[in-house]
């Protein structure tokens, strides 16, 4: 049985709480007293459900992967399509919950950070739906890695500020987005992006991803008459993981998280946070996290802008370390073969963060017999990804980058 976490303290374990300045200890108090009333009021629940389907199209589909499936001779391989959602990836029912608590506490500016630009975008998309204001914080690193998604951003009247701190990328604006909060916490919401930062982001983010898992194991056991065998998601600070794994803790299935392991793990260039990475804090959270001896936080890398970033989700941490979840690792190669492998047998692009998880899971299901099953949580789709995708092959294979377009 899995302890009931996190606790009154916001603990995980021996990680969470809230490790931030006197000035944020006040705004998190009437976040985490609004929330608890929030998930305990039936109207708000019912008015987050009716938005999740009648805004953002869910439920999701489950999608058997035949193709792929017959493939690789293994086991048999479904995809839970959080690409298909409003804006593209599951960002947006942790957008739609958070900017209703936002709408319920009287707050009408919000503050977000992006990486891959999914979470901005779900951001900049409530925002126009609830006539918020919405200001997004996002690295130059990875504005040059979405042109695509920064465009959106700003289509759907948000304003992106440039971070130039630091390795320009998802850390480096998370950080910018929390100074910006401290000197502004009277009228403005921050809606963090994934289960990181100070209690209670954590637990919230949980619970308005969990919608992924509830509606996985309903839709599975429909088609399968039993539970997956075993379950895959990517993992960078870990909000579709947690929402895909959460519903599914206290059953028998194997959970497999899949963390960036970039240009390889034995290399300086990687994300892999709990595979490499050591208790500390970050972004207002104990955690595991890439740092160095003297407590300095390490730049990660991934080819994934939405995966690079140093720490990930405390309660990711605590899984880990009671062994509930197994946390392994992918290579931006690996990704980038499995990434290709599902478009051509599936006629799905996945986003390059879910590519992590599909390309676990063949390696998984080829060793799996044909009676048991694999579940994916496709986080998101891959139209952001496809320019990197050209540069990347176009590198491989030596030809000039205009040349490819």
């Amino acid at each position: 049985m899995i302890e009931h976490v996190p606790n009154e303290y916001g603990r995980f374990g021996d990680f969470g709480g809230k490790f931030v300045p006197e000035t944020l200890m006040l705004p998190l108090e009437e976040i985490e007293a609004e929330l608890d009333k929030a998930l305990a009021d039936e109207s708000f629940k019912q008015e987050y459900i009716r938005i999740l389907q009648h805004y953002s199209g869910r439920p999701t589909p489950l999608t058997f992967a035949s193709n792929l499936t017959q493939r690789l001779g293994g086991a048999k391989i479904y995809l839970k399509r959080e690409d298909l959602n409003h804006t593209g990836a599951h960002k947006i029912n942790n957008a739609i919950g958070q900017a209703l608590l936002a709408k319920r506490m009287g707050k009408k500016k919000l503050i977000a950070e992006t990486g891959a630009g999914q979470h901005g975008v779900a951001a900049a998309t409530v925002a126009a739906h609830f006539g918020m204001d919405c200001i997004v914080f996002m690295g130059e690193e990875d504005m040059k890695r979405q042109e695509l998604n920064v465009f959106r951003m700003k289509l759907l009247g948000a304003e992106v500020v440039p971070v130039s701190s630091g390795n320009r990328t998802l850390k480096d604006a998370t950080n910018e987005a929390i100074r910006y909060w401290v000197a502004h916490c009277d009228d403005h919401f921050y809606m963090i992006g994934s289960v990181v930062g100070p209690h209670p982001y954590p637990k919230m983010v949980r619970e308005f991803q969990r919608v992924i898992g509830d509606e996985a194991k309903e839709q599975f056991l429909a088609r399968e008459g039993k539970l997956p065998d075993v379950i895959v998601a990517c993992v960078g600070g870990g909000s579709n993981a947690i929402g895909m794994f959460y519903p599914f803790l206290q059953d028998d299935v194997r959970l497999v998280g899949v963390e960036a392991a970039g240009k390889g793990i034995d290399t300086p260039h990687h994300a892999a946070t709990i595979t490499k990475g050591t208790k500390g804090v970050i972004h207002g959270a104990m955690t595991y996290l890439l740092q160095d001896e003297y407590g300095q936080i390490l730049e990660p890398y991934s080819i994934s802008a939405g995966l690079d970033y140093p720490g990930v989700g405390p309660e990711h941490a605590y899984l880990a370390s009671i062994g509930r979840v197994c946390y392994e690792s992918a290579t931006d190669e690996e990704a980038i073969a499995a990434f290709q492998l599902l478009a051509q047998t599936e006629g799905i692009i996945p986003a390059i963060e879910s590519a992590h998880a599909v390309a676990k899971a063949v390696e998984l299901a080829r060793r799996m017999p044909t009676d048991e099953t694999v579940l994916i949580c496709l986080s998101g789709r891959g139209d952001k990804d496809v320019q990197t995708m050209m540069r990347y092959l176009g590198a491989k294979e030596g030809e000039d980058i205009a040349a490819v377009r």
